[in-house]
């Protein structure tokens, strides 16, 4: 909102979606101007309606009804919903030959293939909206992928970079979702504690440049100044640096090929004086090693590892299990999938979900 409100008489909202919160949801679109809003629990229909009411402004609760606020007649999609939900509005609005602007990794580690497949088949262009890709995408340029050698996400390090793999494993919700240098929500915070978030994004990356998993790795960074960095055949490397606000990848897809004023400075090297990066712990952080182990494997093993961290994560939060269990839980689910010949690789969206569904059901049954 912040970065649509910096720029006034740009743009126009269309529709706007949320998981559960009719209330807020409904102040949104009243904020924003949008025609149509949806809500993804159809017992916050009520809420929303009433939130809109007097307000020319459409409603609708459900899935299909996120679906249609992501494939009605827009220019760009932001695609911002949290986990595997995200998927099937993504998929839809990619299929529809949208410009896609993606916040949401798990499609593409669920489905990358078959995202990547519709959009060429529809001509739809997908916009990385996280800041670690959308450093890369700005880095790349118009220069032929070809000559990419090496592909480096930063990692912050999260709230345990310099904790002992005892006090990691022994870690309280409250701890996890204290992140030092970003604001968000309670599973990408958990996530980022575990470094499962990065690992995401490396097979996010995968498949958003089309690049062999071996020329993908990631560097502890605890300054979030430099958000990704790519090698070239010649020797060179190009960084993308900014400050660690979300506003600046999102005024760069909301207005590409354009700049806006985000509201937001450029980074003060002299003030910062020092960056700084370290090699990742896999041993005090499993959770990137299973990912990378993963990317390697395919889509089936990602989309397992995906579902299986959403059970995991959702079972810490409420403190039934440890942080330390949550990659045993990850590890035993893919293991268990493979000893069953039920990692195959995913073409369309039903497979993806079907395999999905699958690694959820494991987990929970290895949660309880």
């Amino acid at each position: 909102m912040r970065v649509i409100a910096a720029a006034p008489g740009r743009f126009e909202v269309e529709a706007v979606a949320a998981g559960h919160d009719g209330r807020e949801l409904a102040r949104i679109a009243v904020a924003l101007g949008a025609r149509y809003a949806a809500v993804a629990a159809p017992s916050s229909l009520e809420a929303l309606k009433e939130g809109l009411r007097g307000h020319p402004i459409e409603a609708g609760a459900g899935d299909a009804a996120i679906v249609e606020a992501a494939t009605r007649d827009d220019d760009l999609v932001v695609s911002g919903i949290v986990g595997a939900a995200g998927l099937a509005p993504t998929y839809a609005a990619v299929a529809a030959g949208k410009t896609v602007a993606l916040a949401n990794k798990e499609s593409l580690v669920c489905a990358g293939a078959a995202l990547t497949n519709a959009a060429r088949a529809s001509g739809a262009t997908i916009l990385p909206m996280d800041s670690e890709h959308n450093a890369i995408f700005q880095a790349i340029g118009d220069r032929d992928p070809a000559t990419v050698v090496s592909m480096i996400l930063t990692a912050s390090g999260g709230p345990f970079r310099e904790w002992s793999a005892a006090r990691i494993a022994a870690a309280t919700p409250e701890e996890a979702l204290a992140h030092p240098n970003w604001s968000m929500g309670p599973k990408i915070s958990v996530d980022s504690a575990s470094l499962m978030n990065k690992g995401l994004e490396l097979i996010e990356a995968r498949h958003l440049f089309d690049l062999a998993p071996e020329r993908l790795s990631v560097l502890v960074h605890p300054q979030s100044i430099v958000h990704g960095m790519v090698g070239f055949a010649d020797g060179s490397m190009i960084a993308g640096l900014a400050r660690p606000d979300m506003r600046t990848p999102i005024a760069h897809c909301l207005a590409y090929p354009d700049r806006i004023d985000a509201g937001i400075s450029p980074p003060d090297l002299a003030a910062l004086r020092r960056l700084t990066f370290e090699e990742v712990d896999e041993e005090r952080f499993p959770a990137l090693r299973l990912a990378r182990a993963a990317m390697f494997e395919g889509d089936g093993a990602t989309a397992a590892l995906n579902a299986a961290n959403e059970v995991a994560v959702a079972g810490f939060l409420v403190r039934r299990i440890g942080f330390g269990a949550m990659a045993g839980i990850v590890e035993r689910t893919i293991d268990q999938m493979r000893a069953a010949n039920e990692l195959k690789s995913s073409s369309g969206l039903a497979e993806a979900l079907a395999i999905h569904h699958v690694a959820r059901e494991r987990a929970r049954r290895l949660l309880a």
